[in-house]
């Protein structure tokens, strides 16, 4: 294993590190095998957002007395509102539940700002008592850093310009960071006009990774697999799939990325995810797959946000990126992936087709909207 420092928070942490969402409603047997199998590959970073008590109590079991070789990353704001996990800006909820994980852990080493992906997720967190609460557990110890989540660079680029956050957790893969060049070259011809544009990289991602680099604030990656879309012949936007190896090397080479956290729930997925580190320089390269898109996008959501404005103001291009990862496995969808589907205003579509009118793919959004409903509501 190799170990890269996460930005100015000094920490040397490993190259893959542990998803740990997948052990949740999991024996502790079956938690005691992933994270032996994680640490026995030298894994020392961890995320643990799930709000639940049980999850939380075995993967703190399974570490055993190896608390002090692991770094917690722990999420302030993650609930679980009647059994149902859930975000919260109130505070003595947001209190009760992180208070609960310092009872377990006995301290967290990066304190996530949890989900910080709008306008008012910024306004809730920032501009309130929210972040004097994580500053007060810094300033005391309880967490050592500061840190945030957010799939959002243009969220993300406000949170870090705070000068508050050390480091972050990004969703980072090719197909939330590429799009067809000529999708948008020429409408940011007047504000982006970079070379990186034809590389395909979406201008505001490129934007938040230099930002990062400035500011050095280190990455932790997550949905390095897509929810496994990347590495699926069927669900690919590439003309052939990407290997494991090969969507570990793509967060891994972007700027400020520290540490990829794939979730696993089985030794099995753990050695698989690790053969990353034997792997050959040919094995990981992604280039020339990531460089043949496929010709027809006819009706495939490429979340460029060429739909928006949505009267409503609906994140349409939110709704399909979730719809599409549930599309995947209908019977094993990730609480994350419906609690971040319902938080989005998606009931209040009044079918205006605006947004198919100016959809370069002539996606079926309505009809999306209607079965994202159906699916995750």
């Amino acid at each position: 294993m190799k170990y890269r420092e996460l930005g100015k928070t000094g920490k040397m942490i490993s190259e893959i590190g542990l998803g740990c969402e997948f052990l949740d409603r999991k024996p502790y047997g079956r938690v005691k095998e992933v994270i032996d199998a994680a640490i026995g590959y030298g894994v020392n970073v961890m995320d643990i957002f799930m709000p639940g008590t049980e999850v939380r109590e075995n993967i703190s079991k399974a570490i055993g007395n190896r608390r002090e070789e692991v770094f917690i990353q722990g999420h302030i704001g993650s609930t679980d509102i009647n059994q149902q996990y859930d975000i919260s800006r109130d505070m003595p909820t947001v209190k009760k539940y992180f208070e609960e994980l310092l009872r377990i852990f006995g301290y967290i080493d990066f304190g996530m700002l949890f989900f910080i992906d709008s306008e008012d997720d910024y306004k809730n967190v920032f501009e309130t008592e929210f972040i004097t609460y994580a500053e007060h557990l810094k300033a005391q110890g309880d967490i050592r850093h500061i840190g945030f989540s957010s799939h959002n660079p243009v969220t993300a680029m406000k949170a870090i310009e705070t000068g508050i956050p050390e480091m972050m957790m990004f969703s980072i893969n090719p197909a939330f960071d590429m799009l067809p060049a000529d999708q948008y070259a020429l409408d940011n011809i007047d504000k982006f006009f970079g070379g990186e544009m034809f590389r395909g990289i979406d201008p505001k991602r490129a934007a938040l990774y230099k930002l990062c680099t400035q500011k050095q604030v280190g990455i932790t990656a997550m949905k390095t697999l897509g929810a496994g879309k990347l590495l699926s012949p069927d669900h690919t936007p590439y003309l052939e799939p990407l290997t494991l190896s090969q969507c570990v090397h793509y967060a891994l080479s972007r700027p400020s990325v520290a540490s990829v956290l794939p979730g696993c729930q089985s030794a099995e997925e753990v050695n698989s995810i690790m053969k990353y580190l034997t792997a050959i320089d040919e094995e990981k390269s992604f280039a020339e797959i990531i460089s043949n898109i496929k010709n027809d996008f006819r009706g495939h959501c490429v979340y460029c946000s060429h739909c928006a404005p949505c009267p409503m103001e609906i994140d349409i291009a939110a709704v399909n990126k979730y719809l599409d990862i549930a599309r995947l496995d209908e019977n094993n969808i990730p609480p994350s992936i419906r609690s971040h589907f319902n938080a989005l205003n998606s009931a209040e579509c009044i079918a205006c087709a605006s947004c198919e009118n100016r959809c370069p793919f002539g996606v079926p959004i309505i009809e999306n909207i209607k079965d994202a409903k159906r699916i995750l509501a």
